[in-house]
């Protein structure tokens, strides 16, 4: 295992930024879309509402190997008709299909946190004036993210893992460097040993920042 270590080792590390980039990067995409379609399911316009519950249907009713297919395969031959010769790269694919499939989740994740928001709150600031949107970004909106940090976390950890999927499309994250390793040399075993670790390490730490953040939560709220 020493020997495919030292080898495999600088391949997986390049494989892993590739990783955490498209995780970052896709988490504050879908932090702005589900907000926005939180915001849209609790609007009073009928539009909105349809809006935000069919865009959460649509994903959450979908494998994510589906959707990787689709809008890196199926979207760019539907625009082609209008656009000659256009595609996207992997990694700009694989940020429209990480944001939009954890999107739908952060939405549900906010819609959660808001609910938990004590009534009181609102009508407290509306009774001093504030219009109810004002008060909804105002007062509502802050402790509801407050209250959604744990969950978020595990949506970062969830779609960390998710991005070994998009290795379908040849993203060369840490496991498309893992299966080009291995067809070249043919360790598999030990190969996919060391990619359960990496992810293993990161999934350990951030477990724990979650359960940190959770911990200072209720010393605040006890407080």
């Amino acid at each position: 295992m020493g020997t495919v270590f030292i080898e495999v080792y600088p391949l997986l590390l390049r494989g892993l930024a590739v990783t955490l980039k498209l995780t970052i990067v896709s988490l504050i995409i879908a932090f702005v879309i589900g907000l926005l379609s939180c915001v849209f399911g609790l609007s009073k316009s009928k539009i909105l509402r349809f809006i935000s519950k069919f865009y959460i249907w649509l994903i959450r009713g979908t494998p994510l190997m589906v959707q990787c297919m689709f809008i890196y395969f199926g979207l760019p031959q539907l625009m082609q008709i209008y656009v000659p010769d256009f595609r996207f790269t992997q990694f700009t694919a694989g940020v429209i299909i990480l944001s939009l499939n954890a999107g739908a989740y952060m939405s549900e994740i906010f819609r959660g946190g808001i609910q938990a928001v004590d009534k009181g709150q609102m009508e407290a600031a509306r009774s001093l004036g504030l219009p109810k949107s004002r008060a909804m970004i105002k007062v509502v909106l802050p402790q509801a993210i407050k209250i959604s940090i744990p969950s978020l976390v595990n949506q970062f950890i969830i779609s960390l893992k998710d991005t070994s999927i998009i290795s379908v499309i040849s993203l060369a994250d840490i496991v498309y460097e893992a299966k080009i390793y291995i067809g070249r040399t043919m360790e598999a075993f030990y190969t996919w040993a060391i990619v359960a670790m990496f992810y293993l390490v990161i999934v350990t730490i951030l477990s724990q920042v979650s359960k940190y953040i959770e911990r200072k939560l209720d010393n605040d709220s006890q407080s």
